[in-house]
């Protein structure tokens, strides 16, 4: 019987060590999964290293945006107003108003929705979309809307808030700092600033209008929706939306978390897993010592019939 299984064995080692080689592969890339873990990012910079930047080329977004609401010929007179329409998958919104920065939004599922200000009387919307490498594609159609300012009457010039970056990002776990641009109005500023991610707004009051910076760190890696909202002494309010990018690695698993407006938007978080690593490693290797040992014992077979055969003649 032990004769009958080593034949066995020796007659389809090979096999054995084709299948086992295959496997290991398979799970040392994680393919088995379904989604290949990325491995952790470095911390920069870092001591005796060489930073390199590359870009890689493609074309620009070539399908627009198409804004569905608001209609063309409509007023309002309360802010922030909605904007909803539908995009190329994959790209970032930024919204205009009489050509200045008022919203940015991530197009997910094929659509956007945000939320914006208006200035008062006459205000053009446009969106346009943008790729991952800030490359921009076509305008969308022009929505015209009139904001009837109730307040501007009586304080004069109202507060606006703006910013010169639609998205930026830091690491989980350090400090993301956006800087705001507060303009008109009458300070003192109240500001507050829903990050997206559960936490308390931030909340501070600044004196005169310019350059503000507000900080914050996120926990898990994600993209997150963040509002801001900035409102002066006499009451009138200012707002901006704006993407915040929690940098991961990793596979991705995607859950929906209430804004504070009652709505849902999308989280991408990750995590990491080296398992199929773990298992794929003793598998090469004992593949490699018993292909090693089967060499061996073949070889002094054939050794001992070759002797054997010159005893013979």
């Amino acid at each position: 019987m032990r004769q009958k299984y080593t034949y066995y064995f020796r007659k389809n080692f090979r096999l054995i060590v084709v299948l086992a080689l295959v496997l290991g592969f398979v799970l040392s890339t994680g393919e088995i999964a379904s989604v290949r873990a990325a491995a952790p990012l470095p911390q920069n910079p870092q001591n005796g290293t060489v930073g390199l930047e590359a870009t890689i080329s493609s074309p620009p977004p070539s399908r627009a945006a198409t804004i569905s609401t608001p209609v063309n010929g409509r007023t309002y007179t309360q802010i922030p107003v909605a904007v909803n329409g539908i995009c190329p998958q994959g790209t970032m919104v930024k919204m205009f108003a009489n050509n200045i920065f008022v919203g940015s939004a991530r197009c997910t599922n094929g659509s956007f929705s945000l939320e914006i200000d208006l200035f008062s009387g006459q205000n053009d919307l446009v969106a346009r979309v943008f790729d991952d490498l800030d490359q921009a594609g076509p305008d969308s159609n022009v929505v015209r809307v009139t904001f009837n300012d109730s307040q501007l009457s009586a304080f004069g010039n109202r507060v606006s808030v703006s910013s010169a970056y639609a998205k930026l990002g830091a690491n989980p776990g350090d400090k993301l700092t956006w800087p705001l641009i507060i303009s008109g109005g009458t300070g003192p500023f109240a500001i507050s600033v829903d990050w997206g991610d559960g936490k308390p707004f931030t909340l501070l009051s600044v004196p005169f209008t310019g350059v503000t910076n507000v900080d914050h760190v996120y926990d898990a890696a994600g993209i997150y929706r963040i509002v801001v909202k900035v409102t002066d002494v006499n009451g009138s309010s200012g707002y901006l939306q704006l993407i915040g990018v929690a940098n991961g690695e990793g596979k991705a698993s995607i859950v929906n978390a209430p804004d504070s407006a009652g709505s849902s938007k999308t989280i991408i978080q990750t995590r990491y897993s080296a398992w199929p690593s773990l298992v794929a490693i003793p598998l090469i290797f004992a593949a490699f010592w018993l292909g090693r040992k089967y060499e061996l014992q073949t070889l002094r077979r054939r050794i001992e019939e070759s002797t054997s055969n010159e005893y013979n003649r």
